[in-house]
């Protein structure tokens, strides 16, 4: 499943790419899973809106909205891509891959696509006149501060990976950059969270963000599906460290890379470096 940095890549290449640009016509295919809103909605209400700008929140994208003549955001248009969804810019003579669920026909002549083969992704339309704007259940890992962060811990019983895992706590970390970022902290996965000292707790929360923002830079880890807004792998799975290393020696201490089961996620680490 695509996480924060990959999800950030491509709301910038998204916006980059369509900010300013007019949907002149939608067309939706015909599975139900994709759609939280029903699509002849979506498409009666994306037609002749504005994109102003799309940004991440969490995992999922969000577009916001105007019209020709207002350009203060009136609407939302809201994408999770869930486990293989992908969210293309390209132009309308472009192969059309299989599994896509959504065409945005643009005025500049371009073409925004949702592509999921597992149809686990949602497309969602919220009109901000009549209601609120798309908000994160969890705390936005690249902004939380010191106090917040290990407040977010306290007294919790379960293990840290699994509250890394909380998008309630978190929003957007996943499976990836917990394993990274508790190796780069020195922690092991399963320490309960509720037990670690402050000191573990800062370290933690400055690797979470040094590991993130590495990770947007590279943009993002291609180990699946994940391609970004032109369709390009990411390249920060070249800097992983413990992710799917298993009996790998480690980079720092070759000590090999031990795999288990946490929250039901495989878990990688270092039995050595991280304690």
């Amino acid at each position: 499943m695509p996480e924060l940095p990959e999800v950030e890549t491509i709301a910038r290449g998204v916006h980059e790419r369509v900010r300013g640009d007019r949907i002149i016509e939608v067309w939706f295919g015909g599975h139900r899973e994709p759609f939280k809103t029903p699509p002849a909605r979506q498409a009666s209400e994306l037609e002749g809106r504005v994109f102003l700008g799309v940004h991440r929140i969490g995992k999922h994208i969000v577009c916001d909205l105007g019209t020709a003549s207002n350009r203060e955001a009136e609407a939302q248009w809201i994408v999770h891509l869930g486990m293989t969804g992908r969210l293309l810019v390209t132009t309308p003579d472009g192969p059309v891959a299989a599994h896509t669920h959504a065409r945005l026909f643009l005025a500049s002549g371009r073409e925004l696509r949702f592509v999921d083969p597992r149809r686990f992704g949602r497309l969602e339309f919220r009109d901000l006149r009549r209601g609120a704007g798309f908000s994160p259940s969890g705390a936005e890992p690249l902004m939380i501060g010191t106090e917040e962060f290990a407040k977010l811990f306290r007294g919790r019983q379960l293990s840290i990976k699994a509250a890394l895992l909380n998008q309630t706590l978190l929003a957007g970390v996943g499976n990836i950059y917990a394993d990274e970022s508790l190796f780069h902290a020195g922690i092991r996965p399963g320490r309960r969270a509720g037990r670690l000292t402050r000191a573990d707790l800062e370290r933690l929360r400055v690797a979470l963000r040094t590991v993130l923002e590495h990770a947007i830079q590279l943009g993002g880890s291609s180990v699946s599906d994940y391609v970004d807004a032109d369709g390009v792998r990411g390249f920060f799975q070249l800097e992983h460290r413990v992710y799917m290393r298993t009996g790998l020696p480690c980079l720092r201490c070759q000590t090999p890379i031990r795999r288990t089961l946490l929250a039901g996620r495989g878990t990688h680490y270092c039995p050595a470096c991280q304690r």
